[in-house]
């Protein structure tokens, strides 16, 4: 498995560049002083789409035989609105399996990239039914948001160009929802050697991953619930196979956490960061005693946020 996701990623590295934008990594001394450690924020928030979901998207869609006219996939929003826009570019036809109740925003940048929505319940089950429908209509290929080889390299470009940046990280933290950006990161870490620790951040209400690693096995009937829309999806079947072998730890949050960690990158940072990416700074915090001293690089993985729906913690400061 590991020279096969090194290959991957190499490959990706070169058919995304000049595609992907290549994100800034920014520093707080004022974050590092108040967890004790030297943080590395890699800015997905600022990548084309909104999120570090372009990068699959865009290594996926490039791969694809010539014949292929059409892809299909489901998405909570940030992987759809990357495939809509990676397959436009390509001039590919896109379509989106969307569940009902998702980010009215990230709905709305799936079809300004040209992608055709089609709703579905708020399900696992629903969403795969939604997409084998998709498939049997228009013959698609389907790109999986994250159980995907294609999609695992193309995501683990990020952490690629972090390592460069900063060769010199101790540990690595990306966020889970369905494994794809922490798998990538496992890939590049594989890929460069030694010891660098991959460590993932996940909701304490979508916590699928860490519940599998406890039970030794995948978990495939599990309801999410956290403000982190953007990790509600199960872990993948792949990227689990990858997690269990490679990663060094979960660490869960709470939602008040990531409300608290959410506010305190917006404040501190000065960036528009969603939901998800405070996992990263609330996993941190968490055991910061751990990592104290260390360089740790942290993922932030998008900023498609919904400001109407967001409830800070009024009595959380950063």
């Amino acid at each position: 498995m590991e020279s096969q996701l090194v290959e991957n990623l190499a490959v990706a590295v070169e058919r995304v560049r000049g595609i992907v934008h290549r994100t800034p990594v920014v520093r707080s001394s004022r974050l590092d002083t108040q967890v004790g450690c030297s943080m590395f924020f890699k800015c997905e928030n600022l990548q084309h789409t909104g999120s570090f979901k372009y990068r699959g998207a865009s290594n996926a869609v490039r791969s694809l035989a010539p014949s292929v006219k059409a892809v299909a996939t489901h998405s909570s929003g940030n992987h759809g609105a990357a495939l809509a826009e990676a397959a436009s570019k390509a001039g590919v036809a896109a379509h989106i399996v969307v569940p009902r109740g998702a980010v009215p925003g990230k709905i709305e940048a799936i079809r300004s990239y040209g992608g055709r929505v089609v709703e579905c319940d708020a399900t696992q089950a629903s969403r795969d039914a939604g997409l084998a429908a998709v498939v049997e209509q228009t013959g698609a290929e389907v790109i999986h948001p994250y159980n995907d080889l294609r999609i695992i390299a193309g995501q683990g470009t990020a952490a690629v160009e972090l390592l460069e940046e900063v060769p010199d990280l101790d540990v690595l933290i990306a966020p889970i929802g369905g494994g794809g950006l922490v798998s990538g990161c496992i890939s590049a870490a594989i890929a460069r050697g030694g010891s660098l620790r991959v460590i993932g951040a996940e909701p304490e209400g979508a916590d699928d991953t860490a519940r599998s690693l406890a039970q030794g096995e995948r978990i495939s009937q599990f309801t999410p619930h956290t403000i982190a829309d953007g990790l509600r999806a199960h872990v993948g079947e792949i990227n689990f196979s990858v997690i269990s072998r490679y990663i060094d730890r979960v660490v869960t949050v709470s939602e008040d956490d990531i409300r608290r960690d959410m506010r305190t990158l917006w404040h501190t940072l000065k960036l528009v960061v969603e939901p998800s990416c405070a996992t990263v700074f609330s996993a941190l915090r968490k055991i910061q005693d751990e990592l104290a001293g260390k360089r740790v690089g942290l993922i932030l993985s998008g900023g498609n946020a919904n400001l109407d729906s967001i409830a800070f913690c009024g009595r959380c400061s950063g």
